[in-house]
């Protein structure tokens, strides 16, 4: 008899089993970045309703010299998350302004993206070097150490949104015990607005958040051997004002059940059950300096849109008593 060889399971196997066992159910946001999910993002990233980028590049280009002399010169850019790079040139060109050679090292779960980011770094700011790393960040900021000389760790977007303030407070602590005190952060962060903005960014006129959302289904079912119909499930985008956060759903239309081959698991659900896909925390300066203290940061300078709608902070490493 020929042995037959084991396929390893993906690394989120494990996550998926346990968000979908316990009650209420939940998928990582992690698995929206494959390549659809990321080409998805980018389109949302155009939308009229969705306004985090266009606020955050506003900022970055109306105020990027002064970025750059607030940073200092002999820097590398390390950003976290980075996608495509859509808004980093602007930063990496205006700290190109102020020293001969920019090194810039993307980082991010997606190589698909990643790709996609050198080749736009290289064409548009040609003396920027460029060094992709694909990371989850589930296994730590280690790789942080492994670039040398000092470091400018970005982490724009917003993205420091998607972890409850906790995991928040941990992640940024992992990052800064990986640094040295002549590093620095730049944290972008989504601030407090009414409901009537924040709701349609993300829950747009087109649609395309909700295929986003709904990516996740597609991948499992291509990756984990699942058969969910994501035409049974809504989108589902609602404003916590308690938590301070947007909460994504995907909301099953009927009693339904869904069969994961490869975990050998049937998840049932009830008409109206939600499996929570994404939080996305907003700010208040007072959270900010509350998240960047408790993680062992010294907040040194923040820049906003013309609105207010948005926050780029940047941050020095503690000195340790």
């Amino acid at each position: 008899m020929i042995a037959r060889e084991l396929i390893p399971l993906p690394a989120y196997a494990e996550e998926v089993a346990q968000g979908l066992i316990t009650y209420p159910k939940s998928l990582p946001c992690k698995l929206f970045y494959d390549s659809r999910g990321s080409a998805l993002f980018e389109e949302i990233t155009r939308l009229p309703e969705y306004y985090p980028t266009r606020t955050e590049l506003e900022i970055l280009r109306d105020r990027a010299d002064e970025m750059a002399l607030a940073i200092g010169p002999g820097v590398t850019v390390v950003e976290l998350g980075a996608g495509t790079a859509a808004k980093t040139c602007t930063l990496l060109q205006g700290l190109a302004r102020r020293q001969m050679r920019v090194r810039y090292f993307p980082v991010d779960i997606s190589p698909a993206a990643l790709s996609e980011a050198r080749e736009r770094v290289q064409q548009q700011c040609p003396q920027v070097s460029v060094r992709p790393v694909v990371v989850d960040f589930s296994n730590g900021f280690g790789f942080l150490r492994d670039i040398p000389g000092r470091k400018l760790v970005a982490y724009l977007g917003s993205s420091i949104g998607n972890f409850d303030p906790c995991s928040a407070v941990d992640m940024l602590t992992q990052i800064k015990d990986e640094l040295t005190p002549d590093d620095a952060l730049l944290l972008g962060t989504d601030l407090v607005k009414p409901k009537s903005i924040l709701v349609p960014a993300y829950d747009d006129s087109q649609g395309v958040t909700a295929q986003f959302n709904k990516n996740i289904l597609y991948r499992l079912n291509r990756e984990l051997g699942a058969n969910f119909d994501p035409d049974l499930f809504r989108h589902i985008a609602q404003w916590n004002s308690q938590q301070s956060r947007m909460e994504i759903y995907l909301e099953s239309t009927q009693d339904q059940a869904a069969d994961i081959s490869v975990l050998n698991l049937q998840v049932q659900f009830a008409e109206g059950e939600r499996i929570h896909t994404e939080n996305s925390y907003k700010y208040t300066m007072r959270m900010v300096q509350s998240l960047l203290k408790k993680s062992g940061y010294e907040l040194s300078q923040t820049w906003f849109d013309k609105q207010k709608w948005f926050g780029l902070h940047l941050a020095n490493v503690q000195q340790s008593m």
